[in-house]
């Protein structure tokens, strides 16, 4: 199995200050915390890290802390995704520069290119930087697939050595994943055993900013052969996944809620976004006791 990146990653969100700045210091409490805690790789500046909202300046101060905090212990891949291929291509550079370890790039969004501007779209970005690319197909954020024939002819560049899979398309993900050697994670929580029983390579995963380890066991679990506890762990996880991803907020507000409460480094979202209730923050909390006690 193909693993450029490590097998169990967390899209980590940004933490801020309470007046809004970017907190490094608990970016790098939190980065910390997450490898100590089974991650072997992190996803700074996706869209969990709301990306849309911070500067350019910001993305590669992130970058650079992080990777001061968990020097070769991790890797790092910056999410450098805009509707814009040049200003993309800038981001990837000055990711490089900044210590990142690879990129993580969607289709433009807004515009919906067809599928051959799409692709010279990544092999701009490809082709701009030394570092290893992401492919990210997320079409209910872009408006765009990743068609898997278009997967398939970007697999041919040297760099492109991964896809973050958010397409709900699990047959197109085994046919690239029968006719490439690209390494293809679980983007949507609720696929990372399904995915990686046939042939994934892990996940880039939202919930693992709150039950880490558990996550990481799932995987361990099915590599130990124990595919009954890897289902079992799996689908103990089912109700958080659920209510932190599709409970009706973004995966990011759910997400700093839950850290918060868990006197782990977050802070307040940015507007557009606005913080949970506390009766969602309570549920929240309720069914994470209910997982890690059990």
């Amino acid at each position: 199995m193909t693993t450029p990146f490590g097998r169990a990653l967390c899209a980590m969100i940004t933490p801020f200050t309470e007046t809004g700045t970017l907190d490094l210091d608990g970016a790098q409490t939190l980065a910390t915390h997450l490898i100590a805690h089974g991650c072997d790789g992190l996803v700074l500046s996706g869209t969990t890290g709301e990306s849309p909202t911070t500067s350019d300046a910001e993305k590669s101060a992130l970058i650079a802390a992080v990777r001061e905090a968990v020097a070769d212990r991790a890797s790092i891949v910056a999410g450098i995704g805009t509707a814009d291929t040049r200003h993309t291509a800038d981001l990837a550079r000055e990711a490089e520069k900044a210590g990142a370890d690879g990129l993580l790039v969607i289709p433009p969004y807004y515009s919906r290119p067809p599928q051959d501007a799409i692709e010279a779209h990544f092999r701009e970005i490809a082709d701009a930087t030394e570092l290893p690319l992401m492919l990210y197909d997320i079409p209910i954020r872009t408006g765009t697939r990743v068609e898997p024939e278009t997967i398939l002819r970007l697999a041919e560049h040297p760099r492109i050595v991964a896809v973050k899979d958010c397409s709900y398309d699990f047959l197109g993900a085994q046919k690239v994943l029968d006719r490439t050697d690209l390494a293809y994670y679980a983007g949507c929580d609720e696929h990372n055993l399904a995915l990686y029983a046939v042939g994934g390579t892990g996940y880039v995963s939202t919930v693992a900013n709150v039950i880490p380890s558990h996550l990481r066991g799932v995987l361990d679990a099915f590599d130990a052969g124990d595919t009954t506890q890897a289902a079992r762990l799996q689908q103990r996880a089912t109700p958080l996944i659920e209510a932190i991803m599709s409970a009706g907020l973004p995966g990011t507000v759910t997400t700093k809620a839950l850290l918060t409460a868990l006197n782990l480094p977050a802070g307040p979202v940015r507007a557009p976004l606005r913080p949970a209730d506390r009766t969602t923050t309570d549920g929240l909390l309720s069914l994470r006791r209910t997982l890690t006690t059990a």
